[in-house]
């Protein structure tokens, strides 16, 4: 029995390849048969191999699985028009009989659903190819596929926006001579009636409307057998083209959502969110281009508030595990048996209150990568665990047996000097060397101080949209203010102190005494009892705008000609909370 994958869904996508009595292997693997791209297929996947005129599929059980028609499978005897997907692959499997164009009644419901399944995966296909010798593939396989569904000789599904698209599609196209001398008054009739049939030419003819515009036709040539019943074939057709019509309409979105998305990731790789000229910030971004790509292990060193994450997200962003997670895990954050649940995941009854398996937050960031903040905080037994996982690529839960391969990349960041600690005999040194491949060093905010004026704008322009508030900038004696002073909280602590700016000031930009005392205590400390002064007063009065709104924070907010939410953040900024009745 001759027998062949169709690839309709993919990286690969129209790709046909022919099955024979050799082992057909499908991977990651350069020397597979069919070599899926994608981070998604194992190394090893799966294999097809021939068997007494069988073809049986066995899954390597080494990657995220092998599905055959939606059911996770191990070892299975393959049939016509069985679907195998294996991430984001879909074939069709199919054999020598399903390439006749001899009608046949499908035998079981489950078979009609399998190839109406087919048909909305093969038309998606076609639709994303505008031409080519794939494109043909796919269609001679549809229209063999109708053929197994209704009583036809021939067909063509034409797919183009408009009438005269679809004309032009049809004259490209190559069809039998008699065949495509009728396709042009086909799509004609198509367009003034809908569903039509030409008796002459023995042509049944449906429309593809994608949110009421006219985006392809089915056209097809019925035999003897159809011509005794047209209304029959016409119903089947009707019903195919209703398929057809939601998976076009499903490829259209799709092909939008993607332009979208690209346009997306075109504005973040213009604006990673890491704001800066200063040459520090140009040299580290240069480092993430090139680091970004490669797939080594990266240590960020930096003080608290560098912005580290973000650097760690630009890195992910530029590489190729970039379309899957990057999974980000405060080490500081969690006791010692916490964190392990939340790395490795558990199994049910590993521990009290382990109700139910969970997966760790490595198993989730399965082909992308992980972001291990803080990892200078880690207790000497956790650094143990870790160390193994990174030298051996496997892990197993709490409280389970089965050995876990892992596939991430591994993004580390400390504001500790981890050589030191290695000295001090509280980090290991092993796992040190493991980190310790590629570093980047974040500069603090004070080796940049050129870099301060356009992160304060940036931070202006960010918090007076989240606090509803018109601030169109920063005045020269603030901008002062925020040059002369060492930062020692770096960029976050800057972000902190302009959005207390956008919530206590009252005028259209940032002035001075809008901005933190400790700014004043560091520049000129015979202006801080004033500014303590202004602040008293801000206080003084949200406290009376409270007692007269009789607690009603709505209320007291305009009063103050203040939006709700800003009144919150002014209160909490304040620290008011203990002061205000009903709070």
């Amino acid at each position: 029995m001759a027998a062949e994958l169709v690839v309709i869904a993919g990286p690969l996508l129209g790709s046909r390849f022919t099955l024979d009595a050799n082992e057909l292997r499908i991977g990651r693997a350069g020397d597979s048969t069919i070599c899926i791209p994608s981070h998604d297929a194992a190394w090893h996947h799966c294999s097809i191999r021939s068997i007494h005129g069988e073809y049986h599929l066995t899954d390597t059980q080494s990657g995220s699985g092998t599905y055959i028609n939606g059911m996770l499978a191990k070892r299975q005897i393959l049939e016509r028009g069985d679907h195998i997907s294996i991430g984001e692959s879909t074939f069709l499997f199919t054999t020598q009989e399903s390439t006749s164009l001899s009608y046949t009644t499908p035998d079981t419901t489950g078979e009609t659903l399998l190839r109406a399944c087919t048909v909305i995966h093969l038309v998606r296909a076609i639709a994303a190819i505008s031409e080519g010798s794939e494109r043909c593939l796919l269609e001679r396989q549809l229209i063999a596929l109708l053929s197994d569904l209704m009583a036809i000789e021939t067909g063509a599904i034409l797919i183009g926006n408009g009438s005269e698209e679809l004309e032009r599609i049809a004259e490209t196209n190559k069809y039998d001579f008699a065949f495509q001398s009728v396709l042009k008054e086909m799509i004609r009739m198509i367009v003034r009636e809908g569903a039509c049939f030409d008796p002459e030419a023995r042509c049944l003819g449906v429309p593809l409307h994608v949110a009421g515009r006219l985006e392809g036709a089915i056209i097809v040539r019925c035999n003897a057998k159809g011509l005794s019943d047209v209304d029959a074939q016409r119903d089947a057709l009707g019903a195919i083209a209703v398929l057809g019509a939601s998976a076009l309409q499903t490829a259209r979105e799709l092909e939008g959502l993607r332009v979208k998305a690209n346009l997306f990731e075109e504005a973040l790789e213009r604006n990673s969110g890491i704001v800066g000229e200063s040459a520090a910030m140009k040299r580290l971004l240069s480092m993430v281009d090139r680091v970004g790509p490669q797939d080594t292990t990266v240590l960020l060193l930096g003080e608290s508030g560098t912005g580290k994450e973000l650097i760690a997200r630009a890195i992910h962003r530029k590489s190729l595990r970039a379309k899957q997670p990057l999974i980000a895990i405060n080490c500081a954050a969690l006791t010692e048996t916490l964190l392990e649940s939340e790395l490795f995941g558990h199994e049910k009854g590993a521990f009290t209150g382990a109700v139910a398996q969970k997966k760790g937050k490595l198993e989730l960031a399965q082909g992308g990568a992980v972001f291990l903040d803080e990892i200078g905080e880690l207790a000497m037994p956790m650094q143990a665990k870790l160390l193994r996982v990174l030298q051996e690529r496997e892990f197993e839960r709490v409280g389970g047996s089965q050995t876990i391969r892992l596939n991430v990349r591994l993004i580390a960041a400390t504001n500790r000097d981890l050589s030191a600690e290695v000295r001090r005999g509280v980090f290991r040194e092993d796992l040190y060397h493991r980190l310790n491949v590629v570093v980047l060093k974040s500069p603090p905010l004070r080796e940049r101080p050129e870099d301060i004026p356009r992160l304060a704008r940036h931070f202006v322009n960010r918090s007076s949209a989240r606090c509803h508030r018109r601030v169109q900038g920063i005045s020269e004696e603030a901008e002062r203010m925020l040059r002369a002073y060492d930062w020692p909280g770096n960029v976050r602590e800057l972000e902190n102190a302009i959005e207390r700016a956008v919530v206590l000031g009252e005028s259209d930009r940032i002035l001075p005494e809008d901005l933190p005392e400790t700014l004043f205590r560091h520049g000129d400390p015979q202006m801080a009892p004033i500014f303590a002064s202004v602040g008293e007063a801000k206080r003084e009065s949200v406290i009376r705008a409270w007692a007269q709104a009789n607690g009603d924070y709505k209320v007291a907010a305009q009063l103050l000609g203040l939006h709700p939410n800003s009144l919150l953040r002014l209160i909490r900024t304040l620290s008011l909370r203990d002061r205000l009745p009903q709070f």
